[in-house]
C-alpha cells in the first residue's frame, strides 16, 4: 500500500491541477468536491490491492473461498451492468472498471496457483477436510 500510494499521490495532484485548467466548475466549493471524489476513487483503489500481494508472496490463493469468490464476481457484473444502463459521472463510470482490472488480476493468479490444500488457516482448518490433530494421529500409527 505505501508504494502505491507514493506513485498514486502525484497522479491525484497532477489530476487537480488537469481539472483545475480544462474542466468547468461553477465554484471553488464544486472544484474540491470534484478533487476529493477523484481521492476517494484513487485510494479505493490502493485498498483494492492488498489481496494481490498477498497472493503473490504466498503464491496461493488459498485464503479467499470460493464463497467470497463469487461474491466479488457478482459485484464486479452487477457494477459493470449499471456503468453502461445508468447516466453517471465518468469518473465513477471508471472507478468501476478499477475494479474490473483487479478482479481479472485475481482471475489470472486464481488461474496460475495452485490452491494448497495441505495449508492450515487461522481456524485450525484444512483444504482437504483433515485437522492437525488428524494427520498427527496418521502420524503416530
Amino acid at each position: 500500500i505505501k508504494y502505491l500510494g507514493i506513485a498514486l499521490g502525484p497522479l491525484l495532484v497532477l489530476y487537480s491541477i488537469y481539472s483545475m485548467i480544462y474542466n468547468k466548475h461553477k465554484s471553488w466549493y464544486s472544484f474540491v468536491l470534484n478533487t476529493l471524489v477523484g481521492a476517494i476513487y484513487t485510494f479505493g483503489f490502493i485498498m483494492m490491492t492488498p489481496q494481490l500481494f498477498i497472493n503473490y508472496k504466498l503464491k496461493s490463493v488459498a485464503h479467499l473461498p470460493w464463497r467470497t469468490f463469487v461474491y466479488k464476481a457478482l459485484n464486479t457484473f452487477i457494477d459493470d451492468l449499471f456503468a453502461f444502463i445508468i447516466k453517471m459521472p465518468t469518473l465513477h463510470r471508471l472507478s468501476c472498471f478499477r475494479d474490473d482490472l483487479i478482479f481479472l488480476v485475481y482471475l489470472y493468479q486464481r488461474w496460475i496457483y495452485p490452491v494448497d490444500t495441505t495449508r492450515v488457516n487461522e481456524f485450525g482448518q484444512r483444504g482437504d477436510g483433515k485437522s492437525p490433530e488428524d494427520l498427527q494421529r496418521e502420524e503416530e500409527e
